[in-house]
């Protein structure tokens, strides 16, 4: 039997990473949020953010892009912005 990949998670919700943008949350939910590194400097051999875009967006296909997002915001470091995405998300589903 093939296992199962194990799925990245953080509080409680799915994240998933594609170059620099990464999802948090599901789209089978009524909202998500796009984490976006928009610059990062480098730390020894690894990469660091030093400005995360943040957006908590509606998943209904039908919008258009800029009609699904909710609210934004720019983060100085990744752990803010995951810090902030948390919150939002959490309330954002909370009051459906």
């Amino acid at each position: 039997m093939p296992k199962k990949p194990k799925t990245l998670s953080y509080k409680g919700h799915p994240l998933r990473r594609k170059e620099n943008l990464i999802y948090y949350g599901s789209m089978a939910d009524k909202y998500i949020v796009m984490l976006q590194v928009m610059d990062t400097k480098k730390v020894d051999d690894m990469d660091i953010a030093t400005k995360v875009s943040v957006q908590l967006q509606l998943t209904d296909p039908d919008l258009k892009s800029r009609d699904r997002i909710v609210k934004k915001s720019e983060k100085e470091s990744l752990y803010l912005a995951m810090d902030v995405a948390a919150v939002w998300l959490d309330r954002a589903l909370t009051t459906m």
